[in-house]
């Protein structure tokens, strides 16, 4: 029967120093050569499987220390290469695990610097969110992803852009589509630039929404999208045809720093174009004041998606005709923050977004109900929020199905004219983040507030093991 080898040399090293043994020692109680023990130990001969059991019998060593591996460590150290910073920098687990056997200690303390590396960074964003809420800006230095920047200029600024507005409201005058928005644009592309619209199965195109194949002139979209985000797919191949002056100009603005930053721009540029397309900004907005602001009355009139109406209603601010200044923010189950978008900018220093009470949250708990909540600052205003569950794409049998979850929000002052602000409900108290916020007793707490010594004293216990002096 063939030998089973297994290479574990760190291992060895490591029992024998720990009996403070020489290799010449260890190796004549083995019954092998010095020479033998010490190509063992620097993994370029295995230990096979009478050498197993002759170092169980002769140092009583745990079988299963010689052949697993430091499960741990290396699930730790996969942690800490699998942040965006480091993905990419090892093609695979093996260096890892050789860190992991040769150097453990010197494994854990990579892994404790990592984790006092994003502790500092949470921090240091909590406390320039905190100084930007006060006036103050922080110019805090850090690598960031282009994604990161993305995000950044695009929260900052009005989600809205009137050269594209007009560009897409008079391409959308210009092809007359009745109410059949998407054979006009596939009728439009084939027409103009000979270019052809096919849905193809899951099994053709597994992993992807929409791919252009320029060699046969052909537009493949997913069967796994709705009608809805099948007709936005194919309104952004549109806006990028028609409207990539505008989009080109718009994009300068930003002066993205990477061509991956100004690649993601583009997209939702392109994204914005769509919608801008699909819901002709006069004819939606005078729909949405006529339905007062009611999103399934509004996808229903222009046949969109409920997070495609909400989302346009946050682009409304043409000068002379704007709409209510409504923001938005979408997140996933576990509370990741995938999208935030505000007609005057997200107002992340006034609202934050990042409240377990929210009840973005609890719209996970009923999928496709709508929740309508009126929530007060710490400081005393007062905001109108709505939140509702998205389903993603279509999942198969045996796959999880995607479901994220959208909030919607304006000022309480616009109550009267938003169809979801007629009930006299009382406001609820939240903060902008648990480690921005100081109110007292609040059960929803997850994390102290950065501002306050944490802990109360040894006579009194507050209702949070996180409640402060």
């Amino acid at each position: 029967m063939a030998e089973n080898k297994i290479f574990a040399g760190p291992r060895v090293r490591r029992i024998r120093n720990g009996l403070q043994l020489t290799q010449t020692a260890m190796a004549e109680a083995l019954g092998i050569s010095p020479s033998y023990l010490n190509l063992i130990e620097r993994n370029q001969r295995p230990l096979t499987v009478q050498l197993l059991l002759k170092l169980s019998s002769v140092y009583k060593v745990d079988l299963d220390e010689l052949q697993g591996e430091n499960g741990g460590g290396l699930a730790q150290l996969r942690e800490v290469f699998a942040d965006p910073l480091l993905a990419g920098e090892l093609p695979g687990d093996q260096e890892l695990i050789e860190i992991t056997e040769a150097a453990p200690n010197a494994s854990g303390g990579i892994v404790k610097l990592y984790r006092a590396y994003r502790e500092q960074a949470s921090r240091l964003k909590d406390l320039a969110d905190l100084l930007a809420g006060q006036g103050h800006m922080a110019a805090l230095s850090g690598t960031r992803l282009p994604i990161d920047e993305v995000r950044e200029a695009f929260e900052a600024r009005p989600n809205h852009f009137g050269p594209i507005e007009e560009a897409m409201e008079a391409f959308h005058a210009a092809l007359s589509p009745g109410d059949d928005l998407a054979g006009g644009l596939k009728a439009w592309l084939k027409k103009e630039h000979g270019l052809v619209v096919r849905t193809l199965p899951v099994h053709a195109m597994p992993n992807l929404r929409r791919r252009f194949d320029r060699h046969s002139m052909r537009l493949f979209i997913s069967e796994r999208l709705s009608p809805f985000d099948q007709t936005r797919e194919i309104a952004m191949e549109v806006a990028s045809i028609a409207c990539h002056e505008a989009i080109d100009a718009e994009l300068e603005q930003f002066r993205f720093s990477t061509a991956e930053a100004r690649r993601i721009g583009r997209f939702e540029l392109a994204r914005y174009a769509a919608h801008a397309l699909m819901m002709p900004y006069q004819a939606f907005l005078a729909a949405a004041q006529r339905a007062k602001y009611d999103i399934d009355l509004l996808r229903s009139r222009f046949q969109v998606s409920f997070e495609q109406a909400a989302n346009r209603l946050t682009m409304l601010q043409r000068p002379g005709a704007a709409g209510i200044p409504f923001f938005l923010m979408e997140i996933d189950n576990a509370g990741h923050r995938l999208r935030r978008a505000g007609a005057l900018g997200f107002p992340g220093a006034r609202f934050g977004g990042a409240c377990p009470k929210l009840n973005i949250h609890a719209a996970f708990a009923v999928p496709g109900q709508v929740l309508v909540d009126r929530v007060e600052m710490p400081e005393g205003s007062e905001y109108l929020v709505v939140s509702r569950t998205l389903d993603g794409p279509q999942a198969g049998f045996q796959e999880r199905v995607r479901r994220t979850a959208l909030l919607i929000g304006c000022d309480a002052g616009f109550a009267e004219e938003v169809v979801y602000g007629a009930s006299r409900m009382p406001p609820i108290p939240v903060g902008a983040a648990c480690r921005l916020c100081e109110r007292q007793g609040c059960l929803a707490r997850a994390e102290p507030p950065v501002t306050r010594p944490l802990g109360l004293d040894e006579m009194a216990t507050g209702l949070s093991v996180f409640d402060f002096q």
